[in-house]
């Protein structure tokens, strides 16, 4: 199970984890989890959440439907490292079914160790993409 090798992983590294579930390989309802990573990093609970499904998709549309959240599903490296440093995202969506545990792993190093560039252009980008999430919430027309 992919989510066991990523916490052995990150404890190894000395990150504190605080794992939201699901605690089997049986197939779930994976928005109650996405739900509560997205809600603890949303909260500032956590700095950062690590998601996982089957594609990493749905999870991640979950976590993207709270204020505040940024999620990316990343399938390599320089996806991880270009969502953390162009997009400040705040929660990483891995695909079990999709990628291996070395990649997974890798990617989850890269994501954790890269900083936001704080660029002009990705600040203004970022808070664009806020913008445009709070007009959603709010009901409002954006243009």
């Amino acid at each position: 199970m992919l989510k066991r090798t990523v916490i052995a992983h990150l404890k190894e590294h000395g990150h504190e984890i605080n794992d939201a579930g699901c605690h089997t390989a049986d197939s779930c309802d994976y928005p109650k989890y996405g739900r509560a990573v997205a809600d603890a990093v949303a909260c500032g609970k956590a700095e950062k959440g690590i998601v996982l499904c089957t594609t990493g998709i749905g999870i991640s549309m979950v976590a993207n439907k709270i204020r505040g959240i940024r999620a990316a599903v990343c399938t390599d490296t320089t996806m991880a490292y270009l969502t953390r440093s162009h997009n400040d995202a705040n929660v990483l969506a891995l695909g079990a079914g999709i990628i291996g545990e070395k990649t997974a792993l890798d990617i989850v190093d890269t994501f954790l160790s890269t900083p936001f560039s704080n660029e002009e252009k990705h600040i203004r980008r970022v808070a664009q993409i806020e913008q445009q999430a709070d007009a959603l919430i709010n009901n409002r027309e954006i243009l």
